[in-house]
């Protein structure tokens, strides 16, 4: 047998390991986003169901021209977890009209996802100049002090609720750190509204979402040796109204055991037993302005769309 400190392992390896010796068992969200995860979720952000995307998407063609009013010119751009930057593209527009030229510094932990983006920047919008940035945000935001110039952060599609508060508070507090005075956020949050609504955005009618959950084990699967059978487990999505989140889990069907083989790891499942893979939390002003003050962050304003289900807030740092 292979010693393990001689097998180059991915970098997430030691949260996976401890994520399936605890209990209960969790995986780390950022497990999604490989190549296949990006693609799922792109088709997710299409679903009827999910509102999320479209209702944000809303509010940035209805408003695009106040925001770059608000924000001013002279700016750099850069969207943390980025994607493919669909939605961003209405939003660099109404810039692009304020000044000659716009550098767009597009980050996420997806090397594909950031392909994408740049193609679709470049075609749409020449005279905006795409510099993709790969990061993983628990390495920290260092990377923003690289970035010349003043600035707006964009953090959009309610990506701060896969953080619980105090996380999400230090995880705002760090992208502070690494502010100028003049410097700005965009934070996206998503809201607080009806439970059905909630439920079906992620427990979709297609599957899909079940398959982009799923696809954490296929991912451990492939690069670490791991011999899950996706058909044993099942998606479940549930609304926690106590701690106003929506909680994701994949469920053991029945007793089982796994073999991850880079890890020398056996894990045992009962029936009915859990992995804790996302949660996302939804937000009223007051949670929004308890996550940005305590970080340093002052709100300026907020957008929403007509159903106020989604917020866009400016914080100036």
């Amino acid at each position: 047998m292979i010693a393990r400190e001689l097998i180059a392992l991915p970098p997430f390896a030691d949260e996976v390991e401890a994520g399936l010796v605890r209990y209960p068992k969790s995986l780390p969200c950022k497990l999604f986003y490989d190549s296949t995860g990006s693609d799922l979720f792109e088709q997710i952000t299409r679903l009827p169901e999910y509102y999320l995307t479209r209702t944000e998407l809303s509010i940035l063609r209805d408003h695009a021209g106040e925001m770059a009013s608000a924000i001013g010119s002279g700016i750099t751009v850069v969207e943390l977890g980025a994607g493919t930057a669909e939605k961003t593209m209405t939003l660099l527009r109404a810039l692009a009209g304020r000044q000659i030229r716009v550098n767009f510094y597009p980050v996420d932990i997806s090397p594909a996802a950031l392909a994408q983006a740049q193609k679709r920047v470049q075609s749409q919008s020449p005279q905006i100049s795409v510099r993709p940035v790969v990061a993983d945000f628990s390495q920290g935001f260092g990377f923003l002090r690289e970035i010349p110039g003043r600035k707006i952060i964009l953090y959009l599609g309610s990506s701060i609720g896969n953080f619980d508060p105090p996380d999400a508070v230090s995880m705002l507090e760090q992208i502070h750190a690494q502010l100028s005075s003049e410097d700005a956020l965009l934070l996206g949050t998503d809201l607080v509204k009806r439970e059905d609504i909630l439920v079906a955005a992620y427990n979709d009618s297609k599957g899909i979402t079940e398959r982009f959950n799923k696809n954490i084990l296929d991912r451990l699967n492939r690069e670490l040796g791991a011999d899950f059978n996706i058909e044993w487990f099942r998606h479940v999505a549930e609304w926690n109204p106590l701690a106003s989140r929506m909680e994701i889990f994949l469920e053991s069907l029945r007793p089982q055991n796994v073999h991850v083989s880079l890890l020398n790891l056996r894990v045992r499942f009962g029936e009915g037993e859990r992995i804790h893979t996302e949660n996302s939390y939804k937000y009223t002003l007051t949670m929004v302005n308890q996550l940005l003050e305590p970080a340093g962050f002052t709100l300026d304003r907020t957008w929403f769309d007509n159903c106020k289900w989604f917020g866009l807030h400016l914080a100036r740092a």
